[in-house]
């Protein structure tokens, strides 16, 4: 009995090892293979899901279907984060002033789509299954498909090269809302294929209503929840515990999501909103928090989709529907959101580039195949399976470099300048206060309070004779002494400095300095030259303004 259970220990033990290397092996294999590819001029994205091919169904075989479905849930909490992360860039200020030009275009480019790869697609069908009721169907059905967008991809690129503009705030918009559309269109043509070639094992009209169910729940379940967490983030401050109730509410929602069969990501998106809306500054310091722990999750996640391409199912019927397919959906995609951008009078750079930001599909894509394929067994179930699987990877692999010329040729690449970006690239000297009133050693009360009333400053530097600094007075220090009018003829300088905690050179960034205020929690820091003489000095509060001001033209340059 102790024999058998320690060879069961031994093989979960074994189980899990394997898993940790594997997932060690993706992470490393992945971080390299994006920066080799970004290294080419290509998204990193893409270099993430060759290493998964690499390793995959179609390459070395080391991580096989098993694994990659034990860490599904995995990927859906990377597609939360994804999602979470979409939801908080749809704040009221923009919904308001895109929304119409959102709308038009994501019908336009939704329902073209869903038009040309219905009318391709049954084309090529009849020719391939002489059937046209089958055929029919089968367009249908991988029309409405074809009008989902995947968003992780997208966003993904647009992250890594800080785009921030018209064109990724249309791009950001579309991608949120595709869903809600694909699953519409998808009902409609489920219930007219069902009538058509019959064998549907569900009953149609709950088939039809349940799109409408899924979306409504999903909004009311971000409602809810965002407002949960709303009430929890107002009452910390500790980036520690943001941090967790964030990770936590995203894998809540998730979780039940998925349990009551709705969509997952849209009800990630609208607890994002809700955060984003309902916590204006707040919100910033809780996506600048999740921005920093993704990366891996997000490596991780595209070496898993890559991983699970199997190219050994492909026959000359399926690789025809698939070309069509393709064909039909790009040029869909294509062409509606021209129209769409053109009667929503919508910006020059949205007109001429949204077109090649519309081409990755991914999950949604997937769950209806799969779910047309329980429905419809046989020659339409297997041909919708196969077609979606393999076009996602290829859309998956080209829509990220589409992606980033378009932002490139719109010039949008490096305008979402954070806060961490600026204070990574500017010094010191730039910000500091170049003339700060100094005091001398020898200064006595009576002249050091003069200076107060004349300047605006908390801190003061004292310097010696030869002047080098020598210490720091503030106005908190002294202001007992203030009040003792009759020492003032005998208090000198010297003996109200205190001693200077930390000091900075010019040449420094931002970020050192920041670091400086945070691990000695001091509010002042005196910038000196190699001979330890003043050549500047920051306060916090200054230092404070001057970044969110910054920060602020920063960004309203790129709206421009």
């Amino acid at each position: 009995m102790l024999e058998h259970l320690a060879n069961i220990l031994n093989k979960i033990s074994i189980f899990h090892l394997n898993i940790l290397f594997l997932l060690g092996l993706a992470l490393f294999g992945g971080t390299i293979g994006g920066r080799i590819f970004q290294k080419l001029k290509i998204p990193q994205v893409v270099g993430y899901m060759a290493i998964g091919i690499l390793i995959g169904e179609s390459g070395l075989k080391i991580v096989n279907h098993d694994i990659t479905q034990t860490l599904q849930p995995f990927s859906y909490f990377a597609l939360g984060l994804i999602g979470f992360m979409i939801g908080g860039e749809l704040k009221k200020d923009l919904l308001v002033k895109y929304g119409k030009q959102f709308i038009h275009i994501l019908l336009f480019e939704g329902l073209t789509a869903f038009i040309a790869v219905t009318v391709f697609t049954t084309t090529v069908g009849i020719f391939l299954f002489k059937d046209w009721k089958l055929s029919l169907s089968l367009g249908l059905l991988l029309g409405a498909i074809s009008s989902a967008t995947a968003p992780a991809a997208t966003t993904e690129v647009l992250r890594e090269f800080k785009a921030r503009g018209p064109l990724t705030k249309t791009v950001l918009g579309i991608v949120a809302m595709d869903d809600g559309l694909a699953l519409l269109l998808f009902a409609i043509a489920f219930s007219v294929a069902g009538s058509l070639i019959g064998g549907v094992h569900e009953n149609t009209l709950r088939i039809f209503i349940h799109p409408f169910y899924e979306i409504g729940l999903s909004i009311i379940i971000g409602i809810l929840s965002g407002l949960v967490l709303k009430e929890f983030l107002k009452k910390y401050s500790e980036k520690e515990r943001i941090l967790v109730f964030s990770i936590g509410a995203v894998l809540l929602v998730c979780g039940f999501a998925l349990a009551i069969n709705v969509d997952m990501l849209l009800a990630v998106m609208t607890l994002g909103a809700i955060i984003s809306n309902s916590l204006a500054q707040k919100s910033k310091e809780i996506f600048r928090l999740l921005s920093g722990f993704t990366p891996p999750i997000y490596v991780l996640f595209f070496v898993l989709v890559g991983a699970e391409l199997n190219i050994s199912y492909m026959s000359f019927a399926i690789f025809l529907l698939l070309l069509v397919y393709l064909i039909g959906r790009s040029a869909g995609k294509m062409s509606g959101a021209i129209i769409g951008a053109r009667i929503s009078n919508a910006p020059e750079a949205v007109r001429k580039y949204l077109p090649l930001c519309l081409f990755s599909q991914a999950g949604v894509a997937i769950g209806l195949s799969i779910l047309a394929s329980n429905n419809f067994p046989g020659e339409i179930g297997n041909a919708i399976v196969i077609v979606i699987t393999a076009t996602v990877f290829i859309l998956e692999l080209i829509g990220p470099y589409f992606v980033k010329v378009a932002v490139t040729k719109a010039g949008e690449v490096g305008l979402n300048i954070t806060e961490e970006d600026y204070l990574q690239k500017t010094m010191v000297k730039e910000v500091m206060d170049k003339n700060p009133p100094l005091i001398k050693v020898d200064t006595p009360l009576d002249k050091i309070l003069k200076i107060f009333s004349q300047t605006a400053n908390l801190y003061y530097p004292v310097v010696s004779a030869d002047g080098k600094l020598s210490g720091i007075i503030s106005i908190d220090s002294i202001k007992n002494i203030i009040t003792e009018r009759e020492l003032a003829g005998l208090v000198l300088a010297a003996d109200l400095k205190e001693p200077v905690v930390e000091t900075i050179s010019e040449t420094a960034l931002l970020s050192d300095a920041q670091k400086i205020f945070e691990k000695f929690q001091i509010d002042y820091l005196p910038v000196i030259t190699e001979e330890n003489k003043i050549s500047g000095f920051i306060e916090r509060r200054i230092f404070d303004r001057i970044v969110s001001t910054k920060i602020v033209e920063l960004q309203q340059q790129s709206e421009l």
